[in-house]
């Protein structure tokens, strides 16, 4: 078990997808994400597997729900700033999303 402590090191945000792209070097099939955290935190980029269910012109203008504060990684060319989080169903991963839109950069609690 982790405490509440814990839990509030998880810098968790909303973003605005801004751009979607297939990333050609990925092992499994995954998007290139460039996503508008606002003002405070700017415009960051991640890998995400979410080919299954949604094309790239879908994700753009949607809004996802991504863990900040874990260190950049490089996943097949792609320097993945942020996580962007989903639900791995058996239909494949479904994107945690605010039901109403929020502000960028808005905090998860």
């Amino acid at each position: 078990m982790i405490t509440m402590e814990d839990f509030e090191k998880v810098d968790m945000r909303v973003g605005t997808v801004v751009s979607a792209s297939i990333n050609e070097k990925a092992k499994k099939p995954a998007y290139k994400l460039i996503i508008d955290f606002g003002d405070e935190v700017g415009v960051k980029t991640s890998s995400a597997q979410l080919t299954t269910l949604y094309t790239a012109d879908q994700l753009i203008g949607i809004q996802v729900i991504a863990v900040m504060n874990f260190p950049p990684r490089q996943i097949a060319g792609v320097k993945s700033e942020v996580l962007v989080l989903g639900c791995n169903s058996k239909k494949g991963t479904v994107l945690l999303r605010p039901l109403e839109t929020v502000g960028n950069g808005d905090h998860i609690y």
